[in-house]
């Protein structure tokens, strides 16, 4: 005799159980961790990209998290340069070579930013006179 109630669905209940505890699982392994993820091994590179985002802030090249673009603060810039500074001054002989060559270059473009911000800021310079 034929089926006439047409087919019939089997439902599987013991995914339900499975995923809920999956997603528990999941909640513990992320209450156990910091909030922005692991943070790992600090390092010399973490060091110089810590100090050379506070002069980046200082120089005015960043934005606040509504959008609006933070306004320079030159004291503050330079005092982290000079950080930077102090640092490579300090660790001279004590870093490999591509620790040595993110210092160098840091500092060149952060020096190199700070001045185009102070002589845009002070305007053209004077012109020497003509001497007759």
């Amino acid at each position: 005799m034929p089926d006439d109630e047409g087919p019939r669905i089997h439902v599987d209940d013991d995914w339900k159980s499975e995923a809920r505890r999956e997603k528990e699982k999941l909640a513990a392994e992320a209450a156990k961790e910091p909030v922005g993820g692991p943070l790992g091994q600090p390092g010399f590179a973490d060091l110089v990209n810590l100090l050379a985002m506070q002069a980046m802030v200082g120089l005015g090249g960043m934005q606040s998290q509504d959008g609006r673009a933070i306004p320079p603060n030159l004291p503050m810039a330079k005092y982290h340069i000079d950080l930077l500074e102090v640092l490579e001054n300090k660790s001279a002989s004590n870093l490999d070579d591509e620790e040595k060559k993110l210092l160098d270059t840091t500092l060149f473009n952060l020096r190199m930013a700070y001045v185009e911000i102070t002589q845009a800021g002070a305007g053209p310079a004077p012109r020497p006179a003509d001497d007759l």
